[in-house]
């Protein structure tokens, strides 16, 4: 089992940043889908940032050029810098991970930012 717990959440104005990590329990160095979901008020939840199998990243087309997601297998610990932040990234943030065929959510850390 994964356990997730994120954080880095936080009130910013637009046009800042903010870094989110999503420490996990265990070792993650052979997980491989990775991912930033994002669940704006009242909508579905969405995927920002995902490493997928070989190593890839995709981003959603709102966040290119602004999120990067990131790991570091050593810290068990994946990370996404938001940059250039505009009020519709506001919303509930969620780290998840699949691995062998199981899916993993962690609580979600708030990020709202303001116009």
């Amino acid at each position: 089992q994964v356990r997730l717990v994120e954080s880095g959440g936080g009130l910013v104005q637009a046009g800042g940043s903010l870094r989110l990590s999503c420490a996990a329990n265990r070792n993650i160095d052979r997980i491989t889908t990775i991912g930033w979901y994002r669940q704006a008020p009242g909508k579905q939840r969405e995927a920002d940032a995902l490493f997928t199998r070989g190593g890839n990243t995709n981003y959603a087309d709102s966040v290119k050029g602004r999120f990067t997601i990131s790991r570091d297998n050593a810290k068990n610990t994946v990370y996404l810098q938001m940059n250039s932040l505009q009020p519709e990234d506001t919303g509930d943030y969620y780290c998840n991970v699949e691995d062998l065929g199981f899916t993993y959510w962690g609580k979600g850390t708030l990020v709202t930012v303001s116009s």
